[in-house]
């Protein structure tokens, strides 16, 4: 199994990043609110996947060797769930309680009417090559579920409200006894009544269909601050789908796709350019007008430079995030140029410099035997 696959999220993906897919996985594959046949077997798989990828040693050993590896390494690939659903270990009991799971006995009980968090969304947006290493002010369009504002996200008519389940009681379990030679056992479902809510509504709100929660479309400006890469992720804190039960909006994840540039190359906060000199600048060194990200700019190339050798502008290239104030390199890449024609000029004095170097008399040959 590919446990990044099982959570969907990438291989660079951060701790964060991965509560937010383990939170909203759970919800669906929680076995208290999903009674597909392998609904239980996924979550153990989802445990699993979480646990590995959140321990940095494991979540190492893991993306080198894969799951074989962590066996092989000595560590415990059975996962949180491998015991049954009781033997959370305290980070992921904390974990799930906050989306509203309590545990007790040898499983789990959902209260219906926990703060429930709402889904996190993501949006992909293009900029330049310049706006990621400048940053810039970016305005986004999205949609996203906001609580009805006709019913305050209760999902029930104005002037009535949502009724407690007749046939849980609230709770938003309901519990069958079923008798065995072996005695009573008793099996704790998600009521089929209120599908979990503990509330049912009579009268919906017309606007929202009994939902609590509208789709609207919002229009944000974000900043994109200088130095972002291709991929780069900007979260905004609450500007995801509305929670439920008063449980906080989830986040909006920006995600960045730069277009290459043209001219510049770019390698982490480096930029790299090429030129091309002459083979009498490379022998005599010269001054050259060189394009940087901040404008142009003379260099110097030392005499005797060879084809390959590298000028470096320190402090030319891209800002650090973390540190706009600080940034990396230019670095312009040399490449001498041999030219394909010649004047009659440049042909005796390269034929001159032919003799000094080699003591020969040049032979009509490439460019000395044309006319």
């Amino acid at each position: 199994m590919d446990y990044y696959e099982i959570l969907e999220v990438s291989k660079d993906a951060g701790k964060e990043e991965i509560k937010s897919a383990f939170r909203q996985k759970a919800r669906a594959l929680h076995p208290d609110v999903n009674k597909a046949p392998d609904a239980a077997e996924k979550f153990k798989e989802l445990g699993k996947a979480y646990e590995t990828l959140m321990d940095d040693n494991k979540r190492a050993t893991y993306d080198r060797f894969g799951e074989d590896g962590l066996k092989n390494a000595g560590f415990d690939t059975g996962g949180p769930f491998a015991g049954g659903f009781g033997g959370l270990d305290e980070v992921l009991q904390s974990f799930m309680s906050g989306m509203g799971f309590n545990f007790g006995g040898f499983g789990f009980g959902h209260d219906p009417n926990a703060p429930f968090p709402g889904d996190d969304l993501r949006l992909d947006i293009e900029i330049s090559f310049e706006e990621a290493v400048f940053g810039t002010q970016k305005e986004i369009k999205f949609d996203h579920l906001e609580l009805c504002p006709a019913c305050s996200g209760t999902g029930a008519q104005k002037g009535s409200q949502p009724e407690v389940c007749p046939a849980c009681h609230g709770t938003g379990q309901v519990q069958h006894v079923m008798r065995t030679p072996m005695g009573a056992f008793s099996q704790i479902a998600t009521c089929p009544e209120c599908r979990g809510a503990g509330q049912v509504i009579k009268h919906k709100c017309p606007e929202c269909k009994g939902h609590g929660h509208a789709g609207k479309e919002k229009s944000i400006e974000i900043k994109i601050p200088a130095g972002v890469d291709n991929m780069s992720k900007i979260r905004v804190s609450g500007e995801g789908d509305a929670g439920r039960n008063g449980g906080r909006p989830g986040d909006l994840f920006v995600v960045l796709h730069v277009k290459p540039s043209d001219y510049f190359k770019r390698d982490g906060s480096d930029i790299y350019t090429k030129i091309e000199i002459s083979p009498a600048q490379a022998v005599l060194g010269d001054e050259v007008t060189v394009r940087t990200i901040d404008g142009e700019q003379t260099i110097h190339i030392a005499a005797g430079v060879q084809s390959g050798n590298s000028v470096k502008l320190k402090n030319a290239g891209v800002p650090l995030v973390s540190r706009p104030s600080s940034r990396g390199d230019h670095v312009v890449v040399i490449s001498v140029k041999i030219p394909a024609k010649i004047s009659d000029e440049e042909k005796e004095l390269y034929k001159k410099l032919y003799e000094i170097n080699t003591g020969k008399t040049a032979k009509p040959a490439g460019w000395f035997a044309k006319k």
